[in-house]
């Protein structure tokens, strides 16, 4: 089963480019190679912003797409592996965007069967930027995804990581944008 999994990933990454002509994915709230606002910026870890996601919209999905996927991702961050600060799994079909703060901890903000991804800040909600002092900024991506399937079948534990994999095993289609985040260095 597993090299079947892997097989499919593979396969399905090879033709998404060609099935997503016409997907898009825009924010309200953030320009796509632009700086991100620290409202933005999560809460905790030496960072002070208020935590919040942003609104996302999309538009030109694949016709048999079966739900989506939305995922944020820093690939810049000091770990080896990047960072999972979003990921949400099961929005239904018919859903064209996320609203402002649909990422709180508990999914009330969500679509109904959508539902949250334990992410790397070891909750299952938005965990927002949160680069370390005086990095260079980092790439933050948006990424929506859709699916052949109407619900990814994952244990209520599972890591982005494994949510990821199952999100690209299903995917049909994919859109994404990149925002820039970066925090100066402290004063002493």
């Amino acid at each position: 089963m597993q090299r079947t999994l892997i097989a499919a990933a593979l396969l399905g990454a090879a033709t998404l480019t060609a099935q997503a002509a016409g997907f898009t994915l825009a924010s309200p709230d953030i320009k796509p190679g632009a700086m991100m606002d620290k409202k933005f910026e999560f809460n905790g870890f030496g960072c002070s912003g208020e935590n919040k996601s942003p609104a996302l919209k999309w538009s030109g999905a694949p016709k048999d797409a079966k739900s989506f996927a939305v995922t944020m991702y820093d690939p810049d961050a000091p770990t080896g592996s990047g960072w999972w600060h979003w990921s949400v799994i099961n929005i239904p079909a018919g859903t064209t965007e996320l609203k402002a703060d649909a990422g709180a901890v508990g999914g009330a903000n969500l679509p109904k069967g959508a539902s949250n991804v334990r992410i790397d800040f070891g909750v299952a909600g938005w965990g927002g930027t949160c680069p370390p002092e005086g990095d260079k900024p980092h790439r933050y991506i948006f990424t929506v995804y859709a699916l052949k399937t109407e619900k990814l079948e994952i244990p209520a534990d599972a890591t982005a990581a494994l949510a990821g994999f199952m999100v690209n095993a299903n995917a049909i289609g994919k859109a994404s944008f990149t925002a820039k985040y970066g925090r100066e260095k402290a004063k002493k």
